[in-house]
């Protein structure tokens, strides 16, 4: 339905229980999901396409591929977001006199146990989400059957939607007076663009809301039982980010080399194909090439990877075992006081899999934890 709004502070949080398996939920995505609903309250006569099937929106990673024999694949999620777009464009002629709301909803690093209450009670609430490829399936299992789905993933060198038809999509639900959700993984402000989105909605009459999320630097060096900051070892920690303003992978800063500092802990968002040159600004700068260090992909959920080495080793231990994006850097001797590089050191292998942790707060059911929790 599309009336729902977001429940008064006053009211029971809705039970933190999957609303559906994740097999259906993702078959959902990937094939054909009606929006004659939508197409009935934009008012329009286009709600089906020639063929008789109706249009749709969704995810499907494999359709998102390029084919390198054909060039770029016109996969069928994305010819069913422009109809979209061109729906609500035929909708909003002119701006609407009271826009609605957008919720930039942090999913953190993958693990949905450490979703906050409002991040969960949103899921559960919201008529639109609009979801990147970071959001776990675990996490998607948590969103509520009735709402509408639209994935607007990026990955290196392909886009699925341009930062530019995110932004339109998100105005435009937001004046058909919806609960609108982005759905981002980690922080919506760590290197997830959710500042771009405020300001853009923010120039158009939409108020906008940040739920944070725990960012994947916090949240995967908490698994790993690495301090970020530690007496007599680190007393800062510095984000850096490996990726260009629209995803494609760049040379970092070459003001990288003056920053090397023995006592501060470097965290490097989507920076394996960066790690090369990362290795040798940081060696110039006076970085010693032993210093530890682990590239972990999929922090938090049971995909977990964990690739421990000195600065000298990773880049060719990371290659070895094959890891893939998402995957995070943290180089610093706070590493050293993990399980993970000591079992390294005493020579147990340089990798590490599984997360023993992953989903424990939402394996059973939650709903007398919440209830508590409503009730202070």
């Amino acid at each position: 339905m599309f009336s729902g709004r977001l429940p008064a502070s006053s009211g029971l949080l809705p039970p933190l229980t999957p609303t559906r398996n994740v097999q259906p939920c993702l078959s959902a995505i990937r094939q054909a999901q009606p929006y004659r609903e939508l197409s009935r309250r934009l008012n329009t006569s286009q709600a089906a396409e020639p063929s008789g099937q109706e249009p749709f929106y969704g995810a499907n990673e494999h359709q998102r591929r390029q084919d390198s024999s054909a060039g770029p694949a016109v996969s069928l999620e994305r010819l069913g977001a422009d109809h979209l777009l061109q729906l609500l464009r035929a909708r909003q002629s002119s701006p609407a006199e009271c826009p609605g709301e957008v919720y930039l909803v942090g999913t953190g690093p993958g693990d949905p146990g450490l979703l906050t209450l409002k991040a969960v009670q949103l899921l559960q609430t919201a008529d639109v989400v609009l979801y990147d490829r970071l959001v776990s399936t675990d996490i998607l299992k948590l969103i509520h059957n009735g709402a509408r789905m639209v994935y607007v993933g990026k990955e290196s060198s392909f886009h699925t939607r341009t930062q530019d038809e995110i932004h339109e999509l998100l105005c435009q639900f937001a004046q058909e007076h919806v609960t609108v959700v982005r759905l981002k993984g980690g922080d919506p402000y760590v290197f997830g663009r959710g500042g771009e989105e405020l300001q853009y909605l923010e120039e158009r009459g939409v108020q906008v809301h940040c739920i944070p999320g725990i960012t994947a630097a916090s949240g995967i060096s908490a698994e790993l039982g690495i301090p970020l900051t530690h007496r007599g070892m680190a007393t800062s920690v510095r984000f850096l980010t490996g990726h260009a303003r629209e995803g494609g992978e760049v040379e970092l800063g070459s003001d990288i080399a003056h920053m090397p500092d023995k006592h501060t802990t470097l965290v490097v968002y989507m920076g394996l194909s960066t790690l090369p040159s990362l290795t040798r600004q940081l060696a110039a700068g006076g970085l010693d090439l032993s210093t530890p260090a682990v590239a972990v992909e999929r922090g938090t959920t049971k995909r977990q990877r964990a690739v421990h080495g000195t600065l000298a080793e990773l880049q060719h231990n990371v290659v070895e075992h094959k890891l893939r994006s998402p995957t995070l850097i943290v180089i610093g001797p706070v590493v050293s006081l993990s399980r993970g590089w000591q079992a390294y050191a005493a020579g147990k292998g340089s990798i590490q899999t599984g997360c023993k942790s992953a989903n424990e707060l939402v394996s059973g059911d939650a709903t007398p934890m919440l209830a508590d929790v409503s009730s202070l």
